[in-house]
């Protein structure tokens, strides 16, 4: 189970995760992320992965390839969701270095 809320503000559109992003709930947010990604624009994405209960291979690369794509500020507040940030924004980091 996924739920996928998204909350625009005037500097910031946050996008909050809940549940597993995992399997046929990782095209879920993919659907949700192209549907937001448009109205960024000088808007800063906030990525809520605090109620995330797990994320497979393919739920973590979409992850990652939204923070590479915008910088977005990662929120996590247990050591779970801690570790799966440290991956979506580890990955960023290896990302640029093999460009080079």
């Amino acid at each position: 189970m996924l739920r996928v809320s998204i909350n625009e503000e005037e500097e910031t559109i946050t996008m909050k995760l809940e549940g597993r992003v995992a399997g046929l709930w990782t095209a879920e947010v993919s659907r949700a992320w192209l549907d937001t990604a448009p109205r960024l624009a000088s808007k800063k994405l906030v990525l809520d992965i605090r109620d995330v209960t797990y994320a497979d291979a393919g739920g973590t690369e979409l992850l990652s390839g939204m923070y590479a794509k915008t910088n977005a500020r990662v929120l996590a507040d247990t050591l779970w969701a801690q570790s799966l940030a440290d991956q979506i924004t580890r990955s960023d980091v290896r990302f640029l270095a093999e460009e080079r």
